[in-house]
């Protein structure tokens, strides 16, 4: 574990783990979570001899609590960093949820690393919020409102919403996890209300349409069909269309934290992706 400080002077936090000529697999998490969210992929890639590296995207987590910089470029700019610090170019770079944006970005943005295959699960992109052409997106209402929660009483939006829609735990018959909620509030509350804030128009309002059209590299997209987060419909599908060599992976059921609630699923169709 340790930093890498960026040109504009922002430390990214980020765990370095397994052996350094391992292949290498780069995790990047969600809004408005950090690393620990990838702890169940982390420990079972390392388990299967992979070096694994997840980082704390600005304002989250234990990185830099800055008051700018709150946006695609420059999270795919801090990556570029994180992996020039390591050197651990052309690995193979999966992202979830605000993650799989970073995903796509970073490879678009600097090409200079080769980049080998990448996995987005339950990711934002192509566009999530609603516009004339993209009239299958959420009303902006609906980000407006994330955002007013923040703003008034981020500490219980924080405990609301892993313990409703995040997991799926608001449906009929679902098991809450009382541990993996205040997980998800604990990784939350870590972070900068400011850069939460401004990350929820990033997530939501950046259009990555043309960056997917210029991916040329192996591309699996993870979705759950029950997804109450990131709609399925107008992200999974439409990636993997618009994706040069994209396969679409579609979850009956699942919900947007699968990676945690179906962890033993998700790693295992991972590993097949990667070994593949």
């Amino acid at each position: 574990m340790g930093y890498v400080t960026t040109k504009d002077a922002v430390e990214i936090f980020y765990k370095d783990w397994g052996p350094r000529d391992a292949p290498v697999i780069h995790f990047h998490h969600g809004w408005p979570l950090s690393a620990d969210d990838w702890d169940a992929q982390l420990l079972y890639f390392l388990g299967k001899g992979f070096r694994v590296v997840a980082h704390d995207r600005r304002g989250h987590g234990r990185s830099s609590q800055v008051w700018d910089g709150h946006d695609m470029d420059h999270y795919a700019d801090d990556v570029a960093a994180v992996v020039k610090h390591l050197g651990t170019q052309g690995a193979v770079h999966v992202g979830h949820s605000t993650g799989g944006g970073e995903v796509v970005r970073y490879i678009t943005r600097h090409p200079e690393d080769p980049v080998t295959k990448a996995v987005l699960i339950a990711a934002v992109p192509p566009l999530m919020v609603k516009t004339e052409r993209n009239p299958g997106g959420l009303p902006k209402s609906v980000f407006d409102d994330f955002q007013a929660q923040v703003a008034s009483n981020r500490a219980q939006f924080y405990h609301d919403v892993p313990a409703g829609p995040f997991y799926g735990y608001n449906r009929p018959g679902a098991t809450p996890s009382e541990g993996v909620v205040l997980n998800w509030w604990r990784q939350g509350m870590m972070g900068s209300a400011k850069a939460h804030y401004d990350g929820i128009v990033a997530f939501s309002q950046t259009d990555f349409t043309e960056d997917l059209r210029r991916i040329k590299i192996p591309v699996l997209v993870m979705h759950g069909d029950d997804d109450q987060i990131v709609p399925y419909e107008n992200s999974g599908p439409r990636s993997a269309e618009l994706l040069a060599h994209g396969t679409l992976k579609t979850y009956k059921g699942y919900p947007h934290g699968m990676p945690t609630t179906h962890a033993d699923v998700i790693n295992a169709d991972l590993l097949a992706f990667v070994q593949d």
